[in-house]
């Protein structure tokens, strides 16, 4: 069976045209899509505690939900956290510039590209290389 068979892939982030074309902006918005898509399949919790039945029976009817404590503590648990996506009204959104998807997208490759610091390989990676290329070219006669 293939190494990907039942994997949860998405494929083709950041390409246009077919994928002739690559974008590091593209790159971005289709990395927060994809974040977005495994947010929303990984599903919501369903238990006594997660619904707050305890809560619902506490304030009652009508109640306000807002100021409970068990709100407080548990607003972030399914919200799905963007910096990418702008949700605020327009005038707002004006206010602090009006930066188009894109736009922020963009900035948010080049401040990647800039300030990224890969993790360096394991110390024997590239004596690991040469001994399975040697290996290679002596199995193909090179």
């Amino acid at each position: 069976m293939p190494a990907l068979a039942g994997a949860n892939v998405i494929y083709g982030l950041g390409m246009l045209e077919l994928g002739i074309t690559y974008d590091f902006a593209q790159l971005v918005i289709d990395n927060e899509i994809a974040k977005a898509i495994k947010y929303a399949v990984r599903g919501i919790r369903v238990s006594e505690a997660d619904m707050a039945i305890d809560v619902m029976r506490d304030v009652g009817i009508g109640g306000e939900f807002v100021s409970h404590m068990h709100t407080f503590q548990n607003f972030r648990e399914n919200q799905f956290d963007t910096r990418l996506f702008d949700h605020h009204m327009r005038e707002t959104w004006e206010a602090a510039g009006g930066k188009s998807l894109y736009e922020r997208a963009r900035e948010e490759a080049i401040h990647i590209l800039e300030t990224h610091e890969p993790e360096r390989l394991p110390e024997n990676t590239e004596k690991i290389f040469k001994e399975v290329i040697a290996e290679a070219e002596e199995e193909l006669g090179v």
